[in-house]
Order: structure tokens, then C-alpha cells, then sequence
């Protein structure tokens, strides 16, 4: 596929706004010579950036506005009162095909609701998904949905199992990726009847990926499959209790390391080691979730992340607009409803009536027996 030319970069999104965007642009640049840049936000700040980076500069064209969506609005703000924002018109870019994706560390609930409203979503999808990177002890694996979405139909929980086999794809280049659902055990019997539902789906269906079937929590961190598949509520506290556990670990092994004489000096000895553990499990080597299902790449960064890990979330746009994933999608999308419709012995046109505007009708469940 052709490599993307022009990216939109929200850069007064997050807490740093343009001294975070603008450095991280530039590291992204250097790994990829030929990305351009539109820069929405206050020109003043972003050319005041941009004066550090003259190479940066010359690819960059900056598109000034002065409103901003605050951190704290709440998504129904966002559309009444967004438009014009830098949020808004990074997202417009990727619409009329001036970008090939967006880049925002701005208000989650916010970045998802505009979104949808500017790129709606693709055919057969009624809510997109956040994807987010997990790092494991194999390679890093695709966990979603991670919070964009509190509950899932069966049928949606299946499209999330695709639209993270794409994003595997796209951004690992993993051929066929491997894909788990989580739940409460490995049994047939347990889990909720939208995850039995699906899980029955998914062993029947052919598409591209190989279902592994179901995937407990303390497994997802040992990779055993390159996609986890499960609804917002979950996906959300798995993430936030991984997060903190992992800070709870550092805080331990800091303590410990500090404790005497003879700790310290085993600390010093095991430097080495300790720099290849923060490597590999360094956030921002991961930061960038994804919106998928939309008409178009949205890369949301964390707020809080530096250049590095701005430059990180870039790279993952970069890699699903190269790898072609939209259109990818929109045919797998078509073929995921066919087979399911197959399965579940209805129609095609009632088992999935999407008009890329987030209309669907889910599929009824297996007739009983």
C-alpha cells in the first residue's frame, strides 16, 4: 500500500498541548522523511514550538484556531459546542481526505463522540471499539474494547474480534492473527450469554484470523493470542488493574532494592537488567488506542505521555492508514455478516443492517432446541 503523505495533529490536545505534539511530530519524522503535518490549534503556540524544529517546520502547514474542547467537557458538549476546535477540524482533515489519519491526546468521551459524528462509522458497526496495545511477555498483543463501550451485543463482540485481527495486522503485520475472547474461565458453560454466543460464532466463522477461544484474565499478559477480545466495563478495569499492578511491582522492587547496604549494591550490579525491564514494559512504547470501526483513523494518545510516546501514537496511525486497513475492513465487515447470518439461519439484511451512520440490528441468538 501507499505510505500516508499528510497526518492532522490536534496540538493543543492533552496536558502539554504543542511542547509535547510538536517534539514528538519531529521524532516521527525523523523514522518516516516523508510525512507532512497539519497542525490545528493556536498558531502562535505551535509556530513558537515549531521554531526548534526547522526541518519539521518546512513539512508542516499550521491551520489556526482559537477555541480548544476542555479536558473535562462531557461528550454532549463536545457536539453542540466543538465546532472549529483544533479536535474538530483534525478530525474534518481525515473526512475530506486531506489527512490520512488523526492524532488527539484530548478528551476521550469527546474524541469518540466527535468521531462518530464527523466520520461516522463504517457499514455494519453500530459502536466503534477503543483498541489498545498490551505488552506481554511474547510479543505486544491487541485488547479491545478497552472503555469505549460499557456492555456488547454477541454480534459486536465479533466485530471487535476482526477490527482487532485488522489492527494486529496492520500494525504488528501478523498474517493471521490469533484471537481469544475474555472471559471467567476456559469451560464452555461460563460467561455471559453475549460471550457464549459469540464464542459459539466465532468457532464457526472463516475469516481472517484463527479464533483460539476463550482467554482468561491472568493469561492476557503471557500473549497466548494476538487479540483479546471483550466489552468496555471489562476491558477498562483489566487495563486500570494491570496499570496499577505494575506500578504496585515497581514501587515493591524500588523498595527492596534500597532496603540495605547489600541491596544496593546488588541494584548496581543488576543495572543492566533493570534497563531492559523499563524498556519492555515502558508505557509509552504503547501508547496510541485506536478507534475502530469508524470511516477513518483515529489515534488517540494518552494526555499525559511525552514526545516519545506522542511520536509512539503516531507511529500506529501510520502503520494502519500504510497497511490500507479501511478498506480492509469494509470488505471483511460484509463477509463477518454474510457468514454469521448463515450460521444463525436469518437473512443477511436482518442479521446486520449497517448504513455507516451506527444503525444495527443485532443478530438473534441460535433458535433453542
Amino acid at each position: 500500500m501507499a505510505e500516508p503523505q499528510y497526518l492532522a495533529l490536534d496540538a493543543m490536545g492533552g496536558d502539554f498541548g504543542p511542547s509535547v505534539v510538536i517534539p514528538g511530530a519531529a521524532l516521527a519524522l525523523k523514522k518516516h522523511p516523508s510525512l507532512q503535518f497539519l497542525l490545528f490549534g493556536k498558531a502562535s503556540a505551535i509556530e513558537t514550538e515549531l521554531l526548534g524544529y526547522p526541518e519539521l517546520a518546512a513539512r508542516s502547514l499550521v491551520r489556526h484556531t482559537d477555541t480548544v474542547i476542555a479536558s473535562d467537557a462531557k461528550p454532549s458538549q463536545a457536539l453542540r459546542r466543538g465546532k472549529g476546535t483544533s479536535m474538530w477540524q483534525a478530525l474534518e482533515a481525515v473526512r475530506d481526505g486531506e489527512a490520512a489519519f488523526a492524532v488527539s491526546a484530548g478528551n476521550t468521551g469527546a474524541l469518540m463522540a466527535v468521531s462518530r459524528l464527523i466520520l461516522r462509522t463504517l457499514p455494519g458497526i453500530d459502536r466503534p471499539a477503543l483498541a489498545g496495545q498490551w505488552p506481554t511477555i511474547h510479543r505486544p498483543s491487541i485488547v479491545l474494547d478497552v472503555g469505549a463501550n460499557i456492555g456488547a451485543s454477541a454480534q459486536e463482540l465479533c466485530n471487535f474480534a476482526l477490527m482487532g485481527a485488522a489492527m494486529s495486522h496492520s500494525v504488528f503485520g501478523i498474517d493471521l492473527p490469533t484471537v481469544g475472547l475474555l472471559n471467567v474461565g476456559v469451560e464452555e458453560i461460563k460467561g455471559a450469554d453475549e460471550v457464549k454466543q459469540a464464542h459459539t460464532w466465532l468457532k464457526d466463522v472463516q475469516l481472517s484470523f484463527d479464533y483460539r477461544g476463550y482467554v482468561e484474565g491472568d493469561k492476557i499478559g503471557q500473549g497466548i493470542v494476538d487479540v483479546v477480545v471483550c466489552e468496555g466495563f471489562t476491558g477498562n478495569i483489566a487495563l486500570k488493574t494491570a496499570e496499577g499492578t505494575s506500578k504496585q511491582i515497581a514501587t515493591y522492587l524500588r523498595e527492596a532494592m534500597s532496603s540495605s547496604l547489600l541491596t544496593k549494591a546488588g541494584a548496581l550490579l543488576a543495572t543492566g537488567a533493570f534497563k531492559i525491564l523499563k524498556h519492555r514494559s515502558d508505557p509509552r512504547r504503547f501508547n496510541g488506542g485506536t478507534f475502530l470501526g469508524l470511516n477513518g483513523i483515529v489515534i488517540k494518545s494518552h494526555g499525559g505521555t511525552d514526545a516519545y510516546g506522542f511520536a509512539s501514537a503516531i507511529e500506529v496511525g501510520y502503520g494502519m492508514a500504510s497497511s490500507g486497513i479501511i478498506d480492509r475492513l469494509t470488505a471483511d465487515l460484509a463477509s463477518l455478516t454474510a457468514r454469521l447470518a448463515v450460521i444463525a439461519q436469518v437473512p443477511a439484511a436482518e442479521a446486520s443492517v449497517g448504513d455507516g451512520a451506527g444503525t444495527v440490528k443485532p443478530l438473534q441468538p441460535h433458535p433453542q432446541s
